[in-house]
């Protein structure tokens, strides 16, 4: 009989570009009534200073838990401390590629690597452009070992109107990945009318 995990979610910040991604996924989360567990990079806590003006501590009051990387004796890096999985977000190539050879030196990687292999859900939010090969391969290897890479595109058929509603769109489809329904999400042929095309209004707004 399997243990079904409880309602809590691992959420992993690196150092790439996106922190908002991260910042906003857990809020959703506390939406959702989903514990936070969380763990940022040193370059992540530079990027949240660099990108929102705040301080590592800001991270504290959005998270029921948050780890320093160094502690890998950490509930996050046991299996036997059951999660929905984690989410990486934004998720850097240097991470990536750690978490894709096995070579985990971090609590951030660790963790992932223990997703992977009790068979639960990891979705990396990879922020990079353009890739090359070799980030190309990475990512297959990683897919062929279960993870699923989101890179955290705009969704232009929602109609978005402010960078809030591109970020929104981009978490709550990452949220879906783990069976999560957060209502900031525009859905088609719900939120949005399925085979219909708004280019008489597309016109009279000159778009």
């Amino acid at each position: 009989m399997s243990v079904q995990p409880f309602k809590r979610l691992i959420v992993g910040l690196s150092g790439a570009s996106g922190v908002i991604y991260a910042v906003r996924a857990l809020e959703a989360l506390k939406s959702l009534g989903v514990e936070r567990h969380v763990v940022a990079s040193k370059a992540a806590e530079m990027t949240l200073f660099y990108e929102m003006g705040k301080k590592p501590g800001f991270l504290r009051d959005h998270a029921e838990y948050l780890y320093k990387q160094p502690d890998v004796g950490a509930a996050i890096a046991s299996g036997s401390f059951q999660t929905m999985g984690m989410l990486i977000a934004p998720c850097s190539v240097r991470t990536m590629s750690e978490i894709a050879t096995g070579m985990t030196v971090s609590l951030l990687t660790r963790a992932a690597d223990v997703v992977l292999k009790e068979r639960r859900r990891l979705v990396l939010m990879v922020r990079e452009t353009p890739f090359h090969l070799g980030h190309l391969r990475t990512m297959i290897r990683l897919t062929e070992m279960g993870a699923i890479i989101m890179p955290p595109l705009p969704a232009f058929y929602a109609h978005p109107e402010s960078v809030d509603d591109i970020v929104n769109q981009s978490v709550g489809r990452a949220l879906d990945m783990f069976g999560l329904d957060w209502d900031a999400t525009r859905r088609w042929g719900e939120d949005l009318e399925s085979g219909r095309r708004p280019t008489m209004r597309a016109r009279e707004d000159g778009l």
